[in-house]
């Protein structure tokens, strides 16, 4: 752990440095800027006055052209500065989240949160201290969907999960390249928006732009317009008619096509992530990679004739760039003399032509590598936790010293579950760490399933299809109570029993909107029917008596328990967990502890 401080201070160092320099460099160009312009266009004006015309005007002229070189310059420093800032800030982040400092990331995935998931809200995958909060390093729309997906998606293929634990052992090494990408996304300005409008922009171009009198016509007719221009002003010995008839010409193209216009404003609210795409894809296309599952999804990018994806989706960029300045009104002068627009519509459907069709593959394998990324975070922060085995043969779950992955100092215990012991009862006092235990598996599972390494130091698993019920609450929108809205999810468990395999559960207080009699006589049931459908699972009670279900089960149901202790007339906890029923109680002494006098007892 320290020595992992130690880069992540070193790399920070580093490029606090580097800002600060670039800074530095951006004050003084400012001032040179300053300064020239200044002299430049004194001299300008003396030369002018003094010697000559042609040299003071020449002065003017040499002084705007250096301008806009610096304005050019001071840009290009500004971005270099902007992301050796950004740079800075991702690995403060990380030295955050190494702290366990992570609970103030802004980005909390609480768009994700969906009170109707099997699993996501009673393992706090989405909100505040949640495992997205902590994990997420994506920064694109489909990025922070992917991951999403992954967490929420429950297992996939065996082959799938394998591949993805190869590409993040790989990216876990690439600690300078990770950043580096990330840093790319973090240099839009704002949130990234849904990408779907311009993925379906893309796939479809008009062929009118393409056909060849068209832009014979578009490329010949400013020439010829422009040639009787300069002609008129620079000798006199043409008629001004001939000009003026090719700008009326031109100037009723150009404003005939109300359609044209809205095609062009389609494209350039996307012109900042355009750029933030292209540079992330160049990140990509220009790494080598070892992984399988990275190969493939770089060699997917370029198009059939072997252009790179970021070399592609750059003309794109270069194009909203000449769309920029179309409703300037100064500009108006030169759309109408050069057919700017129309310019701009034959560049972009000949762009979608040839790869606009790419463009939702392009920005997919973006957001995996996004995905990928933050589970590569995990592993390279814990180097100790392991990748567990997905083993098809054998159903159940195998953890040896496994525990929470969102808890500093969680104390680690080991865990079997099989299809013959398939449904583990557990008991013990309040705050034992039963819910916990409870969640450290299902938060487990997760990771696992996504292809991240795990809290443990083995874990095996076989493709559990995972649902829960622990922390229900009641709806007032829908009129449903906490209890019947327990209801619904049971409900929803014994239906995936009877429709599909491979069921795991975890249950937490069950039926506690009821009284004790009902309570413990609907657990019995439920846990003997989950039983018979082979579903396997973990169920934590208060109720002592549900532990006579292990000899009724013959095996098929243990028990477990969770204990406390008193020291010096205070309460504490081990955590470890225990074969058994639980013998000891606290809700008495916590009683007393919360100021309530107890008599009698």
């Amino acid at each position: 752990m320290n020595g992992l401080k130690e880069r992540y201070e070193k790399r920070k160092e580093f490029y606090a440095q580097q800002a600060g320099e670039l800074h530095r460099r951006i004050n003084r160009l400012s001032n040179i800027r300053l300064g020239l312009s200044l002299v430049g266009l004194s001299l300008g004006v003396f030369f002018y006055i003094i010697y000559s015309r042609s040299l003071g005007i020449g002065m003017v002229l040499l002084t705007v052209i250096l301008f806009i070189g610096l304005v050019f310059w001071h840009q290009s420093l500004r971005r270099k500065h902007l992301y050796r800032q950004i740079l800075f800030e991702n690995y403060a982040q990380s030295l955050q989240r190494l702290a366990g400092e992570w609970k103030s990331f802004p980005d909390k995935g609480e768009d994700f949160k969906n009170a109707d998931h099997p699993f996501s809200e009673d393992l706090d995958l989405f909100g505040l201290n949640s495992l997205f909060q902590w994990i997420n390093t994506a920064k694109t729309f489909r990025g922070r969907e992917t991951l999403k997906e992954w967490l929420t998606a429950g297992p996939s293929e065996g082959e799938k999960i394998l591949s993805r634990q190869e590409a993040v052992r790989e990216l876990s090494k690439n600690l300078s390249w990770r950043q580096r990408f990330l840093a790319e996304a973090c240099m839009a300005k704002g949130l990234m928006s849904s990408p779907q409008g311009i993925i379906q922009w893309a796939k479809t171009y008009d062929e009118s732009y393409l056909r060849l009198r068209v832009l014979i016509l578009a490329r010949a007719l400013p020439i010829v317009t422009i040639s009787f221009l300069l002609i008129y002003l620079l000798t006199g010995k043409l008629s001004f008619w001939y000009p003026l008839l090719g700008i009326i010409i031109q100037s009723l193209i150009l404003f005939a096509g109300k359609q044209r216009g809205k095609a062009l404003k389609a494209v350039y609210p996307y012109k900042e992530s355009i750029k933030i795409y292209e540079k992330m894809l160049a990140r990509i296309e220009r790494r080598s990679f070892q992984a399988e599952y990275l190969q493939d999804l770089k060699e997917g990018l370029p198009n059939r004739e072997g252009t790179p994806a970021f070399q592609q989706i750059k003309k794109l960029a270069a194009i909203t760039d000449m769309i920029a300045n179309r409703d300037n009104a100064i500009f108006l002068i030169v759309n109408i003399l050069t057919l700017w627009d129309i310019q701009c519509m034959i560049a972009l459907e000949s762009w979608k032509e040839k790869s606009g069709r790419f463009l939702g593959r392009w920005l997919e394998t973006i957001a995996e590598f996004e995905a990928l990324s933050s589970l590569a975070g995990i592993h390279y922060d814990h180097p100790d936790w392991t990748f567990p085995e997905i083993n098809p043969a054998e159903s159940g779950i195998r953890a040896v010293r496994m525990g929470h992955p969102l808890l500093r100092g969680a104390v680690c215990n080991d865990l079997t579950i099989d299809k013959h012991s398939g449904i583990l009862l557990i008991t013990g006092s309040n705050m034992s760490g039963k819910s916990t235990l409870l969640r450290t598996v299902g938060i487990n599972l997760v990771l696992a399933y996504a292809g991240a390494p795990v809290y443990a130091r083995s874990f095996s698993c076989s493709r559990l299809q995972l649902y829960s019920c622990m922390q229900v609450s009641d709806n007032l929108g829908e009129s449903i109570s906490s209890f019947y809205a327990e209801l619904l999810r049971i409900k929803q468990i014994v239906l995936a029993t009877k429709e599909q395999g491979n069921i795991f559960f975890l249950l937490d207080e069950i039926f506690k909107g009821t009284n004790s009699q009902d309570r413990h006589l609907g657990a019995k049931i439920l846990i003997r029917q989950l039983s018979k459908a082979g579903a396997m699972g973990m169920v934590s009670t208060h109720d002592l008596e549900l532990g006579d279900m292990e000899k009724e089960s013959r095996g098929g149901i243990r028990n477990f328990h969770f204990r406390e202790y008193y020291e010096n007339d205070e309460i504490h906890f081990d955590y470890k967990l225990r074969l058994g029923i639980s013998t000891t109680r606290n809700a008495m002494y916590l009683i007393k502890m919360a100021g309530i006098e107890v008599e009698g007892v």
